[in-house]
């Protein structure tokens, strides 16, 4: 079950044509961010400099394996909320 999920989740699945925007928030953040990485790479001597951009992508690859996990478990839940309410209700 959690194949097709995955497959959503990394939008290979396309069920209706949705168009995400990044909200002010969050745009100001990653602002910020890719400008404290930027400033971070700039003043790191090469050896450090390779090392901190390694571990910016270890983390980018293991948040996008926890995000995966998460959206996974959210919609298993949900898809159990739904069974509960409507499949449980018509055994009784």
């Amino acid at each position: 079950m959690s194949n097709i999920i995955e497959e959503l989740y990394y939008g290979n699945l396309e069920p209706q044509e949705l168009t995400t925007e990044i909200t002010p928030k969050l745009k100001k953040k990653l602002s910020v961010l890719a400008k404290k990485e930027e400033e971070l790479t700039v003043m790191l001597p090469e050896k450090e400099r390779e090392l901190f951009v390694n571990y910016v992508n270890a983390h980018n690859e293991f948040s996008s394996i926890s995000n995966s996990d998460s959206f996974i478990s959210g919609f298993q839940l949900g898809a159990r909320f739904t069974y509960d309410t409507f499949i449980s209700e018509m055994k009784r």
